[in-house]
């Protein structure tokens, strides 16, 4: 199934790393920052199939420039309704693997919900291991669908960012 997940041990720090090389050939000194976000992101944790990968970037362009660059090298556009954020989704042997979320390099990067989530989940071992049962559950549920499991455990998530920003001393805004 093209657009199944998995929820799996793998060794992510290297599938990261091999990834990042391939953008910083793509995007060159116009990436300031490439991190690896999401549950893939946080060391012993079972995560989705699929990596997610943040990118800053200097000056935030419009969607043609990075359409022009990703399209070539096996990436295609997620439409998303989301300001000053393009999302690109890769396929290896026909399987979704990577989810590259490129936004503009600036004072709140860090701050953004992805950092925030994983941050929380490096910190907080035993919310992780929540994580992972509810993300193992989910999948069991809606039978591998990628986009029923991501809608699927957006609450919980939420519950996740909102604590992370009330340990830091920010506001309940999402970025």
């Amino acid at each position: 199934m093209k657009n199944a997940v998995k929820v799996m041990e793998w060794d992510w720090v290297q599938v990261f790393e091999k990834e990042k090389k391939n953008i910083r050939m793509i995007l060159g000194s116009h990436a300031v920052a490439i991190e690896h976000v999401g549950s893939t992101a946080i060391p012993q944790k079972e995560g989705k199939s699929v990596i997610s990968i943040m990118i800053g970037v200097v000056p935030f362009r419009g969607f043609g420039f990075y359409q022009s660059m990703f399209s070539l090298k096996d990436y295609s556009y997620i439409q998303i309704d989301m300001n000053d954020r393009y999302l690109f989704k890769k396929y290896e042997n026909d399987v979704w693997t990577h989810n590259l979320h490129i936004v503009p390099f600036d004072e709140e990067f860090y701050m953004r919900d992805g950092f925030l989530l994983r941050d929380y989940l490096r910190d907080h071992p035993e919310v992780a291991f929540e994580y992972s049962k509810v993300e193992r559950y989910i999948n069991m549920r809606n039978g591998g669908s990628i986009a029923k499991f991501t809608r699927s455990k957006i609450g919980f998530i939420k519950k996740i960012i909102h604590a992370a920003r009330r340990e830091k001393g920010l506001s309940l805004q999402h970025i």
